[in-house]
């Protein structure tokens, strides 16, 4: 069980649905979960994912292509080699 706002588990329920080897943007997520302005609130959860690895915050990165930040281990280096591992095209990340 999953401890955090509904807010939270929302956003993490739909980092669940996001396929291996693909991104999505914080804005994406936010319009996913119908809350299409809170791109900012989805980021924040992100950073608060208690299961990295498990619920993959480092598939979703910044609107302008930027990786964004990774609350798991080793940051955003981790989150690079994670794409980076399922395949996902770095060079405009």
């Amino acid at each position: 069980m999953l401890k955090g706002t509904k807010f939270q588990i929302m956003v993490w329920n739909e980092l669940k649905n996001i396929p291996k080897g693909e991104v999505r943007t914080y804005k994406e997520i936010a319009f996913a979960i119908g809350k299409p302005n809170s791109a900012r609130a989805v980021a924040n959860a992100c950073g608060k994912n208690p299961k990295p690895i498990e619920i993959p915050c480092h598939r979703v990165i910044r609107s302008d292509g930027c990786l964004g930040g990774y609350s798991g281990k080793g940051g955003v280096s981790t989150k690079r080699k994670l794409l980076k591992r399922e395949g996902v095209s770095l060079n405009r990340l």
